[in-house]
């Protein structure tokens, strides 16, 4: 019988206990903002054969767009990964 309330505890504590938490969820959201505002940074207009469009090797759309990018993609990974301070304990 003891036995039996010691596995239902087990039970119930692990069905508590979420991968990820509401602080993983926010991470997450500001991470996939980065990506999203990364890409839109890159956004242009292109050059055609009539003209060419010197804006396609502007410093916003060569460096700090897919550096914004990059940092939004590894912050998603770090958002998935981190634990919050309650599953440390």
């Amino acid at each position: 019988m003891e036995s039996k309330k010691k596995n239902d505890a087990i039970e119930r504590e692990s069905f508590d206990r979420k991968p990820l938490t509401r602080t993983n969820f926010i991470a997450m959201a500001v991470s996939a903002a980065l990506i999203i505002l990364g890409f839109v940074l890159m956004l242009g207009g292109s050059t055609s054969e009539t003209g060419f469009n010197p804006d396609i090797f502007s410093t916003r759309r060569i460096v700090v767009g897919p550096a914004i990018a990059f940092i939004g993609f590894v912050a998603m990974a770090i958002a998935i990964i981190i634990r919050s301070k309650k599953d440390k304990e």
